[in-house]
């Protein structure tokens, strides 16, 4: 079954992205159950940024804790003398902006032998992560950092309304190029990389560093990929975006 466009009519009618972004995680955890050896772990994890609920009441009575003006508490019952609040000073700066709201939809593969190492992360775009630049820079530069780490990051991007490819900014980023992306890079795609560290038999070259990507575009009307999800420098496991995407849109009567 082909590639659904989850940001547009008619679908859109039927159901919404958040739920599909929500829900594949966990199928995609079940689905790499069935392929990784014991000693590693998958998890799913899903963060929707600043969407948080508040207590008013305990707002309010948080914010009567802190006064413009100095106070004065004595500890009366020990015969303590009385002391001033600290009031800092004003800000140097203060900008009126908006709480950064860049969701996370994300599986975590860990190595249990090595005390839970991270190994490998699979990271579905949502459209906050293409959004504006700061939130893309976020991303990108969070993929970066778990590329250096050794970790094998899969990202796939199913967002037809925004027209950015992070996997061409995280290139930029890390000072690397990909002919084959072109002068538009496509919106829709799924990737996977790493750096790979090989030791050499030569003396003069104790280890080359390459980093390797393996790259596809998507298409809607189209099936996914199966990618590499690397657990080492030399193990590999399939990655079945197409089972996993197709259990996910059963499971939601996704049409």
């Amino acid at each position: 079954m082909p590639l659904r466009d989850h940001f547009r009519a008619p679908l859109t009618n039927r159901t919404t992205w958040e739920g599909f972004h929500g829900q594949w995680p966990a199928i995609i955890v079940q689905k790499l159950g069935k392929e990784l050896p014991s000693r590693y772990v998958a998890e799913p994890r899903v963060h929707v940024g600043a969407q948080i609920e508040i207590d008013v009441t305990t707002y309010e009575n948080e914010d009567s804790l802190f006064s413009a003006e100095p106070t004065e508490a004595t500890d009366e019952g020990n015969g303590g003398v009385a002391t001033t609040v600290w009031a800092p000073a004003k800000p140097t700066l203060t900008i009126e902006t908006d709480i950064p709201d860049n969701a996370e939809y994300e599986v975590r593969v860990f190595d249990a032998e090595k005390n839970r190492r991270l190994v490998a992360a699979i990271e579905i775009v949502s459209p906050s992560n293409k959004d504006r630049p700061e939130n893309r820079q976020v991303f990108v530069a969070k993929c970066a950092a778990l590329l250096r780490q050794g970790v094998c990051v899969v990202i796939v991007d199913l967002v037809t309304v925004r027209r950015f490819n992070l996997f061409g900014e995280l290139l930029e980023l890390i000072e690397q190029t990909d002919p084959a992306l072109g002068e538009e890079p496509p919106w829709t795609y799924a990737v996977s990389c790493r750096w790979h560290r090989k030791i050499e038999t030569k003396p003069e070259v104790a280890m080359r560093t390459s980093f390797e990507a393996w790259n596809h575009s998507l298409l809607v009307g189209e099936p996914l990929p199966t990618l590499p999800l690397w657990l080492s420098d030399d193990f590999a496991v399939p990655l079945d975006l197409e089972s996993s995407y197709q259990q996910a849109c059963s499971d939601l009567r996704i049409p």
